[in-house]
């Protein structure tokens, strides 16, 4: 089969994966069997000058895009090359091909109409992180929807991308979307040719209302302009639907109602980050990636935190039940003691009466009125504390927040426990999504802990430099484990053996001895002997080698 044009020397042309008025998305091979996604853009460049404004263009969003390669990101896809086919003079951009479904199949049958809760807050906090990710580098994606979204069933991750419009011009941007863009999608600002974070920030939205509710919230019936212009309207116009209700209706019919039921119960934070990112005027919605993610993790991670302290505060209301129970039983076999004592020992009561009337009476009187009370107050303990248990989940989440909020640092000490029983029982994902919601909160063992998460985990490679600027303000603020190591770090970085060793491969650190033996020094004057081993180790080899 004869190829229908030479991408660039190097490159097999595969044929294409997709196409559209936005350009074209071909497979390809480079040697060694690497293959690779090449986005073809439609708007042909004649010259590779200064006077054409497409070359122009084109070289300057590429110039942003390599920012965004900087760091690698999980949830972003790494852009291999860019440049002009060598057939057609067209502009294109080779990718990392992610093989998976993307977020539009997997609403789709043979899947289920909505994702479940869980999994929506995976993708949320991923495609925030993607966003967080390209925004800092000062990147607008320009065409977020959910085809394109993938997701990579090597990594398990969500990953942002097709980055074709990024590079186009704002005229040329404009022109496709107005064409051919996911009119669902789009923002209303974008009918005036705008392209903002928090225009990115609506589409986000967009796509997380499909995943809770399967269904966008305005959707396109056909590709006819008055339908398109329709949706337009509507993203201007209309508030979106009540997204609780269509998700009890497109629920699959096959999960059972207890799934139902619980499917249902979509944390309230959630529902108001999207309706939120869905506001009609850009100033009203998250400013910018950044301040999406920050928000979706602190909120799910604080929410995760509510639900199992809910459920350990009723185990432990439970078992005072049993012992309140216990108590109540206790106190009616006493009484019924009591009343087998007073029914066959008659006489000798009638003999204590005679010899003392009127004290008789009034003590077994008393004794009757005291263990009657007490048996009420058994009965309403035990009330109040099934009324707890049965108490919705919003109330007994907040009386929690409460009562460890009353203590100074009693919130961050609760975090910092789950995390570190997270790590324990395996689930660093997790774990290290609390400690970057700590870290942030400039809390020195969560900035440890997540920078050396970041360091150690293969499945997090994309912020070695953050993690490197986290372990510095921990140690600045007197993390000892901080110290030992950033100093191991900087002083080992030129040993290899030492850092796999250690499972420190896997971020390029500057070597620095006297900034990492100082840095090991100062952990071993503050008692930590295994900085002491690693500054004796470091001196051995340093004499070897002198």
């Amino acid at each position: 089969m004869a190829k229908i044009f030479t991408i660039t020397e190097g490159v097999e042309n595969m044929g294409a994966i997709k196409t559209g008025g936005q350009g074209s998305v071909y497979k390809g091979r480079r040697i060694g069997e690497i293959i690779t996604a090449i986005k073809i853009l439609p708007t042909p460049i004649h010259s590779e000058s200064g006077d054409d404004k497409n070359f122009v263009s084109f070289q300057n969003e590429v110039q942003k895009l390599k920012k965004v390669n900087e760091d690698a990101n999980p949830n972003v896809v790494t852009i291999l090359n860019s440049g002009i086919t060598d057939s057609g003079n067209f502009p294109f951009i080779e990718m990392e091909f992610i093989e998976g479904p993307d977020l539009a199949e997997l609403v789709k049958p043979p899947h289920d109409l909505v994702f479940t809760i869980q999994e929506t807050l995976k993708v949320a906090e991923q495609l925030s992180n993607a966003l967080a990710h390209c925004h800092e580098a000062d990147v607008k994606h320009g065409d977020l929807k959910s085809n394109n979204v993938k997701f990579n069933i090597h990594s398990g991750n969500y990953v942002l991308l097709d980055f074709g419009l990024s590079v186009m011009s704002d005229e040329q941007r404009r022109t496709s979307l107005r064409q051919a863009g996911a009119i669902e999608f789009m923002a209303p600002e974008q009918n005036e040719g705008l392209l903002l974070f928090e225009t990115e920030v609506y589409s986000f939205g967009v796509i997380l209302f499909e995943l809770l509710s399967g269904t966008v919230p305005f959707p396109l019936k056909d590709n006819g302009e008055s339908a398109r212009n329709l949706v337009m309207v509507s993203h201007m116009e209309t508030a979106p639907p009540n997204l609780l209700s269509l998700r009890q209706r497109n629920m699959p019919a096959w999960w059972s109602k207890e799934k139902k039921e619980l499917e249902m119960q979509v944390p309230q934070w959630l529902i108001g980050m999207v309706y939120k990112c869905l506001e009609k005027k850009p100033t009203d919605r998250f400013a910018n990636g950044m301040e999406l993610h920050e928000y979706i993790v602190q909120n799910s991670i604080l929410a995760a935190g509510n639900v199992e302290w809910g459920a350990a505060r009723i185990a432990r209301l439970e078992q005072e039940n049993e012992v309140l129970k216990k108590d109540r039983e206790a106190i009616a076999q006493k009484l019924a003691d009591y009343e087998k004592m007073k029914g066959s020992n008659g006489l000798m009561l009638e003999t204590l009466q005679t010899a003392a009337p009127g004290k008789t009476k009034l003590f077994a009187g008393k004794n009757l009125l005291i263990f009657f009370l007490l048996l009420v107050v058994a009965a309403l303990i035990v009330a109040f504390i099934f009324a707890q248990k049965n108490a919705i989940p919003q109330q007994a989440n907040a009386t929690d927040s409460a009562l460890r909020s009353s203590t100074p640092g009693a919130e961050e000490k609760f975090q910092l426990a789950k995390a570190k029983d997270f790590l324990i029982n395996g689930r660093v994902e997790e774990a290290r999504l609390i400690y970057k919601a700590l870290a942030i909160q400039e809390i020195p063992e969560a900035m440890f802990e997540y920078a050396n998460l970041t360091l150690l985990n293969s499945n997090d490679k994309s912020n070695c430099r953050e993690a490197v600027e986290y372990l510095g303000r921990a140690a600045a603020k007197g993390s000892i484990a901080a110290e030992r190591t950033l100093g191991f770090l900087y002083a080992f970085a030129g040993d290899s053996a030492a850092l796999k060793q250690r499972g420190y491969q896997l971020c390029s650190i500057n070597y620095d001895i006297p900034r990492g033996s100082k840095l090991l020094m100062e952990a071993t004057l503050r008692g930590d002997t295994t900085a002491g081993s690693l500054l004796d180790e470091l001196n051995l080899k340093y004499g070897q080698s002198n």
